[in-house]
């Protein structure tokens, strides 16, 4: 592949841009070259590789898919690679929430993902109880969006690649090396390649994270749960009153319809079949009797699975040039199905930050904000995820504070807090002081143009002008201007992100201008 030329850009910290010697590693830094696996660092310079891409990504579930097409949208040139060489065969539904439904309305997917998915009322997403959403929850797509995992899988890649990414399949990475140009990732058939970062979107047991010596700490899993889509035998009348009679004193037991005579099924695990295998047909038999005292005839399964309740989360998410994004850098238990949530988030928040790093314009510390913001949001998610396992037990004293947060769940504030956390709705970035607007998404607004977020498929950021003389300036090839927006602002202007989050509002044209380079840099000549 040909070589490609690329103009440096300014360095975040010293620490992280520059190659670290052995035996010479500053305090709190990792040294990337000392790992199992690792490539032999270069000789010098001329020695080393061309860089053949700009980004390569390790992994294509959906955090990958869309950490490509946000990158495609700066002109980035992105290889993913995946070391499977086909999508999963089984079709695993996946619930998106609101903010992931918010980002795929602003990058003109959302359309797209409805036809291929089963709408739902928001509610009863905490712990399950069963609670309807709060009135007038502060979104346009205010409901959850059930796609099978693999459809959104290629309905992501397919948007990747018509962006312009590229994505092999059957390639798995073996060996990382950086230094202050690039990284050096071998493939396991021995292939060499070069790019100017790397981003580890490789799941759970993550290689990426593993080479980079990153830490991992939380708790195993204490249990295992199995998980599936079958028909049934029995009439939906004898299911939900026998389900209702379990669910009194075991709260891991449900069998919910997803289509004619179609259920998804949960049900604990025990020690039924080995942990390594994928479940059978046999081992969700035995654990419904053992549970229930009826195996409700299920039969012709659509998909099986198994997951344990492990808890864990990166100690960095970035090393250098190398970043972690997805599960690679948290896991937790899918109660309140925020996983594949939480990791398209990650993307959103990433991509235009590494595509302003590698174009040249970003301020110093932007790449570093990727941790600073998207970790304690994580980290938040396995709390919630852990109290909600807790609600879960059997054991008196839960049950008990379970009964009464149903109870306070009936007070509006209380079940709106939930459900803008589970959501993601209720995020809010730490810009400082200010409104308490600043920091949070802005909701999907009627502007004169028609909706906001048509505004905001390139992935640029937007100044929305009340005052009739507010401007981007020098700006302009990096944040769009719309003027006299709406009267539904209730702000004299707004400077928006590329992932939606408001980092400005006022109306002085000079507080505005260090706001623009706060986030975009150094205006254009």
């Amino acid at each position: 592949m040909d070589s490609v030329q690329f103009t440096p850009e300014p360095s975040s910290n010293d620490t992280a841009e520059r190659a670290i010697p052995l035996g010479d590693t500053p305090a709190g830094a990792i040294p990337v070259g000392d790992v199992p696996g690792a490539v032999p660092a270069p000789a010098s310079g001329a020695d080393r590789a061309p860089l053949m891409f700009d980004v390569i990504i390790a992994g294509c579930g959906p955090t990958g898919a869309m950490l490509a097409a946000e990158l495609r949208l700066h002109d980035v040139r992105v290889l993913v690679v995946e070391k499977e060489t086909e999508p999963a065969p089984f079709v695993r539904i996946v619930g998106l929430h609101i903010r992931s439904l918010e980002l795929m309305a602003m990058r003109g997917l959302l359309d797209r993902l409805r036809t291929h998915g089963r709408q739902r009322p928001a509610g009863g997403f905490f712990a399950a109880i069963n609670k309807p959403a709060p009135k007038n929850l502060d979104s346009a797509h205010a409901y959850l969006l059930g796609i099978p995992q693999p459809v959104l899988v290629r309905l992501l890649e397919e948007h990747a690649i018509h962006l312009g990414a590229q994505v092999r399949r059957g390639c798995a990475v073996a060996g990382v090396r950086q230094d202050d140009e690039g990284v050096s990732v071998e493939l396991a058939n021995g292939e060499q390649l070069r790019s100017r970062y790397l981003v580890g979107c490789d799941g759970a047991r993550s290689t990426v994270r593993k080479l980079l010596g990153v830490g991992f700490p939380g708790e195993p899993s204490r249990s295992h749960t199995l998980m599936g889509e079958m028909e049934v035998g029995v009439p939906p009348e004898e299911i939900a009153a026998k389900v209702s009679e379990i669910g009194k004193r075991n709260r891991r037991l449900w069998l919910r319809p997803v289509g004619t005579g179609v259920y998804s099924v949960v049900v604990p695990a025990a020690n039924v079949g080995d942990r390594a295998q994928p479940p059978t047909l046999e081992d969700f038999r035995q654990q419904l009797r053992a549970v229930a005292g009826t195996d409700f005839g299920v039969h012709s399964p659509r998909w099986l699975s198994r997951f344990g309740d492990a808890t864990r989360l990166a100690e960095r998410y970035r090393v250098g040039r190398v970043l972690l994004a997805g599960d690679a850098a948290h896991i937790h238990p899918p109660t309140g199905g925020q996983g594949v949530n939480l990791g398209v988030q990650d993307a959103f928040n990433l991509g235009w930050k590494l595509a302003a790093q590698i174009r040249g314009w970003a301020p110093d510390t932007l790449l570093d904000t990727y941790h600073a913001e998207r970790r304690p949001v994580a980290q938040d998610v396995l709390d919630n995820t852990r109290a909600q396992e807790e609600l879960h037990s059997t054991e008196p004293g839960p049950q008990a504070v379970r009964r009464l947060l149903t109870e306070l769940m009936d007070f509006d504030e209380v079940n709106r807090h939930l459900i803008e956390k589970i959501t993601a709705i209720g995020v809010r970035y730490d810009f400082g002081e200010g409104p308490d607007l600043l920091g949070r998404r802005l909701r999907d607004i009627d502007v004169k143009q028609g909706r906001l977020y048509d505004l905001l498929h390139r992935g640029r950021g937007l100044l929305l002008d009340r005052t009739g003389h507010l401007s981007p300036g020098g700006f302009s090839d990096r944040v769009d201007h719309l003027a006299d927006p709406t009267a539904a602002l209730d702000a004299p202007g707004v400077l928006l992100r590329p992932d939606g989050h408001v980092a400005w509002i006022g109306d002085d044209q000079q507080d505005l201008d260090n706001h623009l380079c706060r986030w975009f840099g150094k205006p254009a000549d």
